[in-house]
Order: structure tokens, then C-alpha cells, then sequence
């Protein structure tokens, strides 16, 4: 242990993780990374996906159009209010002698404010308007806007789209800035800051607005110091052509940067020293990495959770198709870093077990004392590779990487009468890991080769699921040493910020924690899966690449019907 590391050893702390449903607070000691205490939040709205209820909107319950996913900012504050304070008290330890806190967020989420930070939902008169209210990152209804962007932006030939894959997502900025102001452009006119919400939670910690360099990258489209131009917005839009001047631009963070001090307001809710230091903020996915010590080239760290992030550093500069994004220092400074994903992974599980799966099978596991996931684990773990007879698309809830569609919709093809339901859970495990094995695909053919697989999130705890992966891909997987690997890399982050180490590398090396190669591929297995991988490129290029466009076609006659049928309930 270094003669510095040694000053820290009672020094502490605190990372916070926001994720889909719920926050999560972990209490690190600075001078070797041991976890001391954690505290996890749910937030009380959860997603708003069906409509704004009358609790908020204090009137009528207002309806969601399909394909939105909105959350209250307010339930971000109680986490600091509930989950810092239950963790510090978890821990044991003198809240004066913590010394930073840093926070993580899912992203693209988006917060439409006021000049000072106030969300427009709390505004008089907004708490009935959807557009008011947070756009979580699985909010799909901007695909409209992104199709324009990415038309526009191929036409026009700007220079920014290649690091992008070629496509931008509706999840992304700009692609829900543009929905907002065509579909409420009074909404639009009240904001006057466009906030990620990495960035919102800082500001609420520490009353200073400073966008994080990760977040303006992937999915700010900030590129080489620049936005996209005027000139281009307004072709989209004539009112959107000071969008970047008016709602966006802000000074930007370097990740471990200090965004600066904690205030009196959120000293008093979370109980920690008024003045520590509050970290830039940064992406769940990225501040995974540094946790997992994978800052080398070669390294993907898959976050594993209701969806999947895929990062990973590189030395060079190359386009990858459909990746989301590659940043010059978007993860560790100095290397140019990568991000991919799957927008549906843990929510296609849930989807499946709590919609799709028969009353016997419930049973079955309340017997056996165990969840249907665990139950339904335990049978499909006893079949031979392709046993179930299936193969699925992992298009549940769209296409992040590769084909950046979020209009693609699941499929399982060969279900007969003697389908089971544990076999359709092990095709869809398989699924998504035939997605990140296209994902490993297109980064190794591009120049970016990918020798290992490092997973967090809570999904590593399912042995069949982590094995699955090792086979398909071919790659040995390790697992951070944390359950809480997004905290623990906001906790390093705010280790840097508090200058108890010099950069994230070496935090990462003092803190971080992994177990290697925990799951090796079988080669048996390996060569089952590349039969069945081969099916689901088939049908992954056929449905994903114009073969049919039978899902897009799908979707819109379903928006059509919902309109109908609300149409006919107001005139009623």
C-alpha cells in the first residue's frame, strides 16, 4: 500500500447508481475499494408507460401514446433523501470522513427544465403534460424524429454520423429534443435547459450545471468539440435551429473531474459534510468499467440488467456499424472508448415470466421453494443445445446494436405443441446472447477486437445464462467482484474527484475488483451454437435489413388501433 493510499484508510466514499426502477447507494473505503454499506431505493412512479396518473397530474389520469416511458424527477431526489443516509448508517461509519460522492445514471434519460434546474413537471400548469416529465432511456416514440435525423444527416453527408454506426437512436438527445418540440412546442419554448439526467442529479447535489464529457458524446452528439451545426437543425426544423444554443450547450466535465461542492440543501438530505467534493457525473454503463479494473484495450464489459450496455476502450479510431457511439476519452482519458447495446435483455426474462408463463409452473417453483426464474433456470439448464427446437429474436423492446431500429419487434420460431415454457426462456437467453455475439462481431471485423467479456449486473448470477454466453461467444467471461458494479465505479470516480488518487486508472487498480475467466466456453457446445447462431443471422438480417418489414408495418397498425379505440373512449 502506498505511503498516499495509507492517508485514506479511514477516509470513505459514497456512489450512487440510478438504474430503470430504483437507486442504489454503496459506502466505499478509499484506500482499497472494500464495501462497507449499501441501500438500494425504489422510486415510488416507477415508469410511466400507460399514463400520467391523477396523483400527479391533480386532475384527470392522462393516457401515454404506445412507446413512451416517462419518470418523475422527484424520485431521483429521494434517493439521496433515503438510500444515502440508510447506506452511510449501514456502513458504521463517521459520515465526516466521507469525502466524495459521485452518481451514475441510465442515459440517454432526458430532464426538461427551467434555467435553474426545476424540472417543467413541478412548473404551475405542466404536471398534466407527458412532455414535461423525464424521458427515461427506453423511451422509444422519437423513432419518427430519428428516422429524419439519420436520412438528413447521411444526405447531407455530416461528418459525425460514421461515429455513431451511421445511425443515431430515437433513444438518443437529439432525436427526443426534435419530438418535443413538434408534438408540444409550448413545452419546448418553457424549457430552457435539456438536461441528461446524470448531469440534472449533479446539479441538484451541488447547484452547478456541468454536462458530463460521456453523456455530450454518446448521446449529446458532441463530437471533436462540436454539436451539430445550425444550419442542420434547421433543416430538420426551422424552430429547432438554436436547439444546441438555447437548450444544450454547457460547459463540459471531464469524468473525475470536481463539478463541485456539496451544497448545504443536499448536505442536509443525504447527512454527509457540507463542501465534498461531487464528482462529474457519468453513464451506468461506463463508470462500470474502471469497477471491473477493465480499462485496457480488448476489455467489453457488459452491464447486464433489464437492458445491456456494452463499453469497452481502444487505442484506435475505427466505425463500427451500428455501435452507438465512440468518444475520444468517453471512458478512461487517452483511449478512444466504445459503446454498444441491447435494449431489451432482463426485461424480455420479466416480460416473459410474468406475462407468458402458465399457473402450473408457479406452483411448480413455490414447491420446489425457488422463483419461476430460478425454476424455469433449473429445467432449461437440463437440455442438450438446441434440444428446445427454437430460435428467438431478442427485439422485445427494439434494436439498439446493430441495426439501431427500435420499430423491431421479438420473434420465436418453431414453437409447436410441445413447447414448454422453460424452452421458450432458454431460447430467449440464447437470444440475447446471440445479439452481443453479433455486437462482438461487428467491433472485431471493423478492427476493434474484442478477448474478453467481463459482465456485472445481476444477471451474472445466473449460471446457465453466464455459460450460455461463454459458449456462444467463445470468449471467457469474468464478473466484477461487486453486486454493485455501477456504484462502485461512481465510488471511484469520487475517490479521483476528492484527490485521493491521481486518475481513474489508478483507482481502478487500488479499487476495483474482478474474478477472471469464472466461465470458460465448451467447445462441444461452441460448435451446437454456431448452427444456431447462423439461423438467428438469417433471421436477424431478413426482418432487421428490409428481407420483410413486416414488424415496422405491425407496429403502426397497432398505433393506429390505440388511437381508434381513444378516440372513440373521449367521444363516449
Amino acid at each position: 500500500m502506498s505511503e498516499h493510499q495509507h492517508d485514506h484508510d479511514d477516509a470513505y466514499v459514497v456512489g450512487v447508481d440510478y438504474g430503470t426502477l430504483s437507486g442504489r447507494a454503496l459506502v466505499v473505503r478509499v484506500s482499497d475499494g472494500t464495501e462497507l454499506g449499501s441501500a438500494v431505493h425504489p422510486y415510488r412512479h416507477a415508469v410511466l408507460e400507460r399514463s400520467l396518473p391523477s396523483s400527479l397530474t391533480g386532475g384527470a389520469e392522462v393516457a401515454l401514446e404506445p412507446d413512451w416511458a416517462l419518470q418523475v424527477p422527484q424520485d431521483y431526489r429521494e434517493v439521496l433523501q433515503v438510500a444515502v443516509p440508510a447506506a452511510v448508517e449501514a456502513a458504521g461509519v463517521d459520515p465526516s470522513r466521507v469525502i466524495g460522492i459521485a452518481t451514475d445514471f441510465t442515459a440517454c434519460t432526458m430532464v426538461p427544465t427551467r434555467a435553474d434546474g426545476t424540472p417543467l413537471n413541478e412548473v404551475d400548469g405542466y404536471a398534466d403534460r407527458p412532455h414535461a416529465y423525464v424521458k427515461l432511456w427506453k423511451h422509444h416514440a422519437a423513432q419518427a424524429q430519428a428516422d429524419r435525423i439519420n436520412a438528413l444527416a447521411e444526405q447531407r453527408g455530416e461528418s459525425w454520423l460514421a461515429r455513431y454506426g451511421g445511425l443515431l437512436s430515437s433513444e438518443w438527445e437529439l432525436a427526443k429534443g426534435l419530438q418535443l418540440l413538434e408534438e408540444d412546442p409550448d413545452v419546448y419554448a418553457r424549457t430552457e435547459r435539456w438536461v441528461e439526467a446524470a448531469d440534472w442529479i449533479v446539479w441538484q447535489l451541488c447547484g452547478a450545471y456541468v454536462r458530463n464529457a460521456c453523456s455530450a458524446g454518446y448521446k449529446g452528439v458532441l463530437q471533436d468539440g462540436a454539436y451539430p451545426s445550425a444550419d442542420f437543425l434547421a433543416a430538420l426544423n426551422p424552430a429547432f435551429a438554436d436547439y444546441v444554443e438555447t437548450k444544450v450547450e454547457q460547459p463540459i466535465g471531464q469524468l473525475g473531474d470536481r463539478a463541485g461542492s456539496l451544497s448545504a440543501r443536499a448536505a442536509a438530505w443525504t447527512g454527509l459534510p457540507e463542501g465534498i467534493a461531487v464528482a462529474v457525473g457519468n453513464v451506468d454503463a461506463h463508470v462500470s468499467a474502471p469497477a471491473a479494473q477493465a480499462v485496457d484495450h480488448g476489455q467489453m464489459v457488459a452491464i447486464m440488467g433489464t437492458s445491456t450496455c456494452h463499453v469497452m476502450s481502444a487505442g484506435v479510431l475505427r466505425e463500427v456499424p451500428g455501435m452507438c457511439g465512440v468518444v475520444d476519452g468517453g471512458i478512461v482519458a487517452g483511449s478512444w472508448g466504445y459503446e454498444a447495446g441491447q435494449s431489451g435483455v432482463g426485461d424480455i426474462f420479466g416480460w416473459f415470466v410474468e406475462h407468458g408463463v402458465p399457473p402450473y409452473v408457479h406452483a411448480e417453483a413455490a414447491a420446489a421453494g425457488r422463483s419461476v426464474h430460478e425454476h424455469l433456470t433449473a429445467l432449461a439448464a437440463e437440455q442438450e443445445v438446441g434440444e428446445h427446437g427454437l430460435v428467438a429474436l431478442d427485439w422485445h423492446s427494439g434494436n439498439r446494436s446493430v441495426l439501431v431500429d427500435h420499430e423491431l419487434s421479438g420473434l420465436v420460431v418453431g414453437q409447436t405443441l410441445a413447447t414448454r415454457p422453460e424452452d421458450v426462456y432458454r431460447a430467449l437467453i440464447e437470444a440475447t446472447a446471440f445479439g452481443t455475439r453479433t455486437i462482438i462481431e461487428a467491433f472485431t471485423s471493423s478492427g476493434v477486437p474484442v478477448e474478453e467479456l467481463v459482465v456485472a449486473g445481476g444477471l451474472s448470477k445466473n449460471h446457465l445464462l453466464m455459460q450460455v454466453y461463454a459458449d456462444v461467444t467463445r470468449l471467457p467471461l469474468s464478473v466484477v467482484g461487486s453486486e454493485q458494479g455501477p456504484a462502485l465505479g461512481s465510488a471511484l470516480h469520487a475517490a479521483v474527484a476528492a484527490g485521493a488518487y491521481a486518475d481513474i486508472r489508478a483507482a481502478a487498480k487500488a479499487m476495483g475488483s474482478v474474478q477472471r475467466g469464472v466461465f470458460v466456453p465448451d467447445e462441444e457446445s461452441a460448435l451446437a451454437y454456431d448452427a444456431l447462431f447462423a439461423e438467428y443471422t438469417a433471421l436477424h438480417d431478413h426482418f432487421g435489413r428490409g428481407g420483410n418489414d413486416v414488424m415496422h408495418r405491425l407496429r403502426a397498425v397497432r398505433r393506429d388501433a390505440v388511437r381508434r379505440r381513444r378516440t372513440r373512449k373521449d367521444a363516449s
